[in-house]
């Protein structure tokens, strides 16, 4: 009954998922949810918390003590928004930019992981995309 069930499949995909990352990450200094954080810096930088916050489905009380700890790493700035001082922007440093050449190796790891092709690893991520929004959607 339980491996019927979709949300054990997602869950326990996700800690499989997890692992992987965690077998790669260490030698960034980073933790997965660094990892997201510095995706998202790496495709546009200087971001609001929130702007981060919403791309990554996290809020600020999660993403505050992240970010801080990102910042006493040396790779990001903290600093509060010139026109409304109530928005910190983060920007990466030079180190946090740097770091995004150590990290192209990530993804094709966690591919060859999968022993999925890559149209197959695009057309699973476009489902779950779906399934998400779906559920977003449903739960209001």
């Amino acid at each position: 009954m339980l491996d019927e069930q979709l949300c054990f499949a997602l869950y326990s995909t996700s800690l499989a998922m997890m692992r992987v990352y965690r077998g790669l990450l260490p030698k960034l200094g980073l933790t997965y949810p660094q990892y997201l954080v510095m995706m998202v810096l790496w495709e546009q930088d200087q971001l609001t918390v929130s702007d981060i916050g919403e791309r990554l489905f996290l809020d600020s009380a999660t993403l505050t003590p992240l970010l801080k700890r990102m910042e006493a790493q040396g790779l990001v700035q903290r600093n509060r928004a010139r026109s409304d001082e109530r928005q910190v922007i983060i920007s990466l440093t030079d180190e946090g930019k740097a770091l995004k050449k150590e990290a192209v190796s990530v993804m094709p790891a966690v591919l060859c992981a999968t022993q999925c092709s890559a149209d197959e690893a695009s057309a699973l991520r476009e489902q779950l995309v779906n399934l998400r929004k779906s559920l977003n959607d449903s739960a209001g």
